[in-house]
């Protein structure tokens, strides 16, 4: 039953969930993760979405479904699962970007599934330096040196309500198109 049975959580994935505009990325940051395509207000994007995770009880296999709307899929340039609280910017623990080819591909008439397994867990093996593009990872615990590196410890992430969603798009690549915070399925 260990790998049969899940444990589920889900998010609701709008543009009301990140804390800022484009227009405030950081100076640095504009290079490299600034839009490439014109930006729209938060309050005036028509984007949403819905995401869930479901780990099997034995936490060898997770599998990620996601459905977006409003968002044309050719404009995706990344989409991840981040580890923070609400409203807080957070370092990446699942880059969905090495599943499988381009976003177009990933999501079919806006769905799309992915199995995830121990070694798609970002386990960041030496500190991050000035020259890194995006932390990585994620500790297990405030203040607890040690990272998430498997499942386990992405599914207890989970329960702690410290894993969002973030698609980000050519108009909205730094702060996101869209959020979702990742909650308990309460059943």
């Amino acid at each position: 039953l260990g790998q049969t049975t899940f444990t589920t959580y889900e998010a609701y994935l709008s543009p009301a969930q990140e804390p800022g505009e484009e227009s405030e990325t950081p100076k640095p940051l504009q290079k490299t993760l600034g839009a490439t395509a014109p930006s729209t207000p938060r309050a005036e994007r028509k984007s949403k979405g819905h995401g869930q995770i479901r780990f099997t009880k034995d936490l060898s296999r997770a599998f990620v479904d996601v459905q977006i709307e409003g968002v044309n899929t050719a404009d995706i340039v990344m989409f991840h699962i981040h580890c923070g609280p609400p409203g807080v910017l957070g370092p990446i623990i699942i880059n969905f970007g090495e599943h499988g080819g381009s976003f177009e591909k990933q999501f079919v008439n806006g769905k799309m599934t992915v199995e995830l397994t121990n070694k798609d867990v970002n386990f960041v093996k030496s500190p991050p330096t000035v020259k890194s593009r995006l932390p990585e990872s994620c500790p297990i615990d405030i203040g607890f040196p040690s990272q998430a590196s498997t499942l386990s410890g992405l599914e207890y992430l989970a329960r702690k309500g410290v894993l969002y969603f973030n698609l980000h798009t050519k108009a909205h690549t730094y702060y996101g198109e869209m959020r979702g915070q990742i909650y308990s399925v309460k059943e």
